[in-house]
């Protein structure tokens, strides 16, 4: 469930706290080929089931980009701003891919608040959202997203 926010004050005085985890979610293949045909990114790792279990991964992966997108899946699972007027994706400052996300696997987003900046008519939050693997060394992905939120 997310952590709710009523405030600009509220998110200001968050900085350093821990959110969430989300709930799992399973990546299958029939996610990853979507996300292929929709960025024509359509290598063999990704999409070849039987080529990719000769490969360096054993099965196919996800693409990197497709766990990023997913990040979007898990921010509202970890924060809520129910007051504000508009909300917008204004990017990321910074992403890292530290493990392959096995089709089949689950994961799921944990989050941190490491920044709020006041923008004119409310704030800017930075939120670092480290996507977890089932059972993984390493996350998946760690990315800097960059919130917008008008009261």
């Amino acid at each position: 469930m997310a952590e709710t926010f009523e405030s600009a004050d509220a998110l200001k005085a968050a900085v350093g706290r821990s959110l969430g985890p989300s709930d799992w979610l399973t990546v299958e293949q029939d996610r990853v080929d979507l996300f292929a045909d929709a960025t024509d990114d359509h290598q063999w790792i990704h999409v070849d089931v039987e080529r990719a279990k000769e490969g360096p991964f054993g099965t196919p992966i996800a693409h990197g980009y497709l766990t990023l997108s997913l990040v979007n899946h898990f921010l509202p699972q970890l924060l809520a701003v129910p007051t504000a007027k508009m909300g917008v994706n204004y990017g990321c400052n910074k992403v890292r891919f530290p493990a392959p996300v096995p089709v089949g696997s689950r994961i799921r987003g944990r989050g941190e608040v490491v920044g709020v900046e006041e923008i004119p008519g409310g704030v800017q939050v930075v939120v670092r959202v480290t996507v977890e693997i089932e059972n993984g060394a390493k996350p998946a992905c760690v990315a800097d997203t960059v919130s917008r939120f008008v009261f």
